[in-house]
């Protein structure tokens, strides 16, 4: 029980910072955040957390890690938008008009910007389970951002 609520607690913070994100990008350009975008940054979160759980992946250099959580949000948000968009006509988002984008869903622009956004995703769940106290160890932003520069 203890171990679905970490991930409950996880989900909802990363989902809504995700869902904040979202809104941030969007409301200058005249759109808003739509509340499906929570769940769906939640699923990231705890997805990208739990393989930074795992010490074969968080040995890693940065580069790596923030490469597979790339894949993995990505991923996420290719079948979200599959089922959301196109089979049930929601229209949340659509990438079609931009560069590279693979049915509207995912684009290359966006994969860059969540390759970059990536280290700080990883830094804030380790820091969310060390801060609540579950596990892990406290390191500096700067740090893991310095890591991926120097290829580390």
């Amino acid at each position: 029980m203890k171990r679905w609520s970490r991930l409950l607690t996880l989900w909802f913070i990363m989902g809504a910072l995700y869902y904040i994100l979202e809104g941030l990008w969007r409301i200058p350009k005249g759109g808003y955040a739509n509340i499906v975008m929570l769940p769906i940054g939640g699923l990231c979160g705890i997805a990208v957390g739990g393989i930074n759980q795992i010490p074969r992946f968080y040995r890693l250099p940065v580069l790596i890690q923030s490469l597979i959580g790339t894949g993995i949000v990505l991923a996420v948000e290719f079948a979200a938008g599959c089922v959301i968009n196109l089979w049930l006509g929601l229209g949340i988002w659509d990438y079609s008009n931009l560069p590279f984008n693979v049915l509207g869903q995912i684009s290359l622009p966006f994969a860059l910007l969540w390759f970059a956004i990536m280290p700080l995703a990883i830094w804030l769940e380790d820091t969310l389970r060390w801060g609540f106290g579950w596990d892990g160890k406290r390191y500096g932003l700067g740090r893991i951002y310095i890591d991926l520069v120097t290829l580390n």
